[in-house]
């Protein structure tokens, strides 16, 4: 199984947050970034954009460097281009950073309109050279809240972007009425029900609520999942032996032909998966579904492991990590999937195969 971090010593220097910004044409992506490059918040940011162009830049530019790119502005962040492979970019601004040369303190990419987020994420994860310096955020997606609801039904690359979120940022919501905010809100759970959405007014957007998310973390999946168990409480009717299946599964049918859709759907057991089996099957997993799986999370209970397993899945990259020990806590896995058009009650077939068959097997962790 792929890891999306290296193994990191305690004398290595700390990875460099990446945040990846994506959102369909016209969502506001270059008006959020255009606040990130000139507002006075005291962070120094490098903005890598794919459509990089003076007109998108608002204020005065204080270096330019032709030969690379490279745009500090007034407010100490950076914008590099992409003209190339952003891997190389990467790296480029890791070195110079350690020469002292350019100062900067976390990334945010911005995808093109059309683009999957999918392989800049997978750059991240799997690249050698941007691996060791690097470590991926959060994946933010913007809606255009005047046309989100048309281009979500007409575009599957707009779907498939709200499907790898971690955060939905609605913009433009002061050129609507309230009253229509709320269908697209159940638009979006639809296709991500894990993602919070925040609502944003002419580009503004709280920095702290779309920095430092933490969202590949194991402790950020732990405190997930602790959430979630709180605010659904216990089921004093539930029989330890079920698996629960449920989620938002859709398919669009135009011209009386199926289509390939984004859609979400979770698997929840209070039995324990058996270490071996549940190793192959997200293996193959990601090696079967490939791009089609654009995230899977969750907090696994295995037969033998005193710690919380956290599995979190891009495309094709799984990782596996060791969270908090059990303890008293009641045992229970919860695995969420989201991508186009999956099979999802193969997989939750082949995770129910998964499971130790008894409960008198079990092994106390």
């Amino acid at each position: 199984m792929n890891s999306p971090a290296p193994p990191h010593g305690e004398n290595a220097a700390p990875r460099t947050p990446v945040t990846v910004l994506t959102g369909f044409l016209g969502s506001g992506k270059t008006t959020l970034l255009n606040r990130i490059l000139t507002e006075r918040h005291g962070q120094r940011i490098a903005v890598i954009e794919n459509e990089f162009g003076p007109e998108s830049i608002d204020t005065d530019l204080l270096v330019r460097e032709a030969s690379e790119e490279i745009v500090e502005m007034s407010n100490g962040c950076l914008c590099c281009s992409v003209r190339g492979d952003l891997a190389r970019v990467l790296e480029n601004l890791a070195v110079r950073r350690a020469r002292d040369e350019l100062r900067f303190d976390r990334v945010v990419i911005e995808t093109t309109g059309m683009a999957d987020p999918g392989p800049v994420a997978q750059t991240i994860f799997l690249e050698p050279g941007v691996a060791a310096a690097y470590r991926l955020d959060a994946i933010l997606t913007v809606i255009d809240a005047c046309h989100g609801l048309p281009t979500l039904a007409a575009h599957p690359e707009a779907r498939a972007q709200v499907g790898y979120a971690d955060r939905l940022l609605v913009s433009k919501t002061d050129l609507v009425q309230a009253a229509d905010l709320p269908e697209l809100a159940d638009a979006l759970a639809r296709i991500n029900p894990r993602a919070p959405i925040l609502w944003m007014r002419q580009g503004r957007a709280n920095l702290d609520e779309l920095l430092d998310v933490g969202a590949f973390d194991a402790a950020s999946v732990l405190r997930e999942h602790t959430a979630e168990r709180d605010a659904h409480g216990k089921n004093p009717g539930h029989d330890p032996g079920d698996c629960h299946h449920h989620g938002h599964e859709a398919a669009h049918v135009r011209n009386g032909e199926h289509t390939p859709d984004v859609a979400s759907f979770a698997f929840t057991t209070d039995r324990p998966f058996d270490a071996d089996r549940l190793e192959q099957l997200l293996s193959a997993l990601a090696e079967g579904l490939g791009v089609d799986l654009y995230r899977c999370k969750g907090v696994l209970w295995v037969e033998g492991e005193a710690r919380q397993v956290v599995v979190q899945a891009v495309q094709l990259t799984i990782a596996v990590d060791r969270g908090a020990p059990w303890g008293t806590m009641p045992r229970r896995s919860r695995l969420v999937f989201i991508g186009r058009d999956l099979p999802a009650d193969a997989i939750r077939d082949s995770l129910a195969r998964c499971l130790v068959e008894s409960a008198d097997q079990l092994v106390p962790g």
